[in-house]
């Protein structure tokens, strides 16, 4: 990890924040627990006890691995639904193999994010390659789920595959941070995912010691998930590490900070940063559907027994 890199940092467009800018507060530090998905792989719930005020538009993120799988070790997804929202699915390390029922799908793999916009509906599987089952390897990704506004959530569906060499690539003023903007904007610069809601979304590798301050729209929320590796968050320096995510308050700029050490496994610390524009609507959640009202939830789960979501290809049954 990670997959998409450069050898000289200075290269790359350099990013700073101004220096009268509102450094947000730490608000809050979760560790997030441990759980399995699909078939059984090991995930992180990132967002797991954090009020759902300071989340929105995000609904939740599962760190999937990292795990070092044997032979015949490697696991997916079943075919499941999704109703009104996104999944985002970045893959840091291993590939995976998706597809859905109105004929979408592809490779994701190092480096690569596939951007689903769900809307009104559909099946959807997961799989690792037959090749890596056999030879098992190292899997590691994330999958972030973003809310859709009541007026896109019926919205026709729609596939994103963002390769690795298409996000921009970034650097802090001393060149100790690679910042891979996947989608939005940071100080003038934009990453490649077309969003329904406006979203920040940033993979960033702090060498050890380096410090980063970006400049954060102050109409978005602000998040930190560590990846791996330890550091620091916001000018208080308050420790995070992997598998912890930080709440960030209000202002116009954040700062994290990599610790002097780090551990023999992770040479870096690794961050993921999230910032979105709030929707303020009602959030019912149950399952792969994500609605405004329970009514709206009950008609999708009917519309899914019935068929109305897709149905699996033939040539997958």
């Amino acid at each position: 990890m990670p997959a998409v890199t450069v050898e000289n940092p200075l290269t790359l467009p350099r990013v700073t924040a101004p220096a009268d800018g509102r450094q947000r507060p730490v608000l809050h530090v979760a560790t997030a627990p441990t759980g399995v998905e699909g078939e059984g792989f090991p995930v992180r719930r990132a967002f797991a006890g954090i009020n759902y005020k300071y989340l929105d538009p995000f609904i939740m993120m599962d760190q999937m691995g990292e795990v070092e799988y044997a032979p015949g070790e490697p696991k997916g997804t079943p075919w499941h639904p999704h109703r009104g929202f996104e999944t985002v699915t970045y893959i840091i390390d291993g590939t995976f193999n998706h597809r859905d029922s109105h004929g979408g799908g592809g490779t994701i793999t190092d480096g690569d994010t596939q951007w689903m916009t769900a809307g009104s509906g559909l099946l959807h599987i997961e799989a690792p390659p037959e090749s890596l089952v056999v030879t098992g390897g190292l899997f590691h990704g994330l999958q972030l789920w973003v809310n859709l506004p009541k007026s896109d959530k019926m919205m026709a569906p729609r596939y994103q595959d963002i390769r690795g060499g298409q996000v921009k690539l970034l650097t802090s003023a001393d060149g100790g941070a690679l910042l891979r903007l996947i989608a939005g904007d940071i100080a003038g610069h934009e990453g490649p995912g077309i969003t329904h809601t406006p979203i920040t979304m940033t993979h960033v590798t702090l060498n050890p010691g380096a410090e980063l301050t970006l400049p954060w729209r102050p109409d978005f929320n602000a998040l930190a998930y560590g990846l791996a590796g330890r550091g620091f968050a916001g000018a208080e320096k308050r420790p995070f590490r992997m598998g912890e995510s930080v709440v960030f308050g209000t202002g116009d700029s954040i700062t994290i900070r990599a610790d002097e050490s780090q551990e023999s496994r992770s040479p870096n610390f690794e961050v993921v940063l999230l910032g979105g524009q709030p929707i303020r609507e009602p959030m019912m959640h149950y399952g792969p559907f994500v609605m405004n009202t329970h009514a709206e939830l009950a008609q999708a789960f009917e519309d899914f027994q019935a068929g109305r979501l897709g149905t699996i290809p033939a040539d997958a049954l």
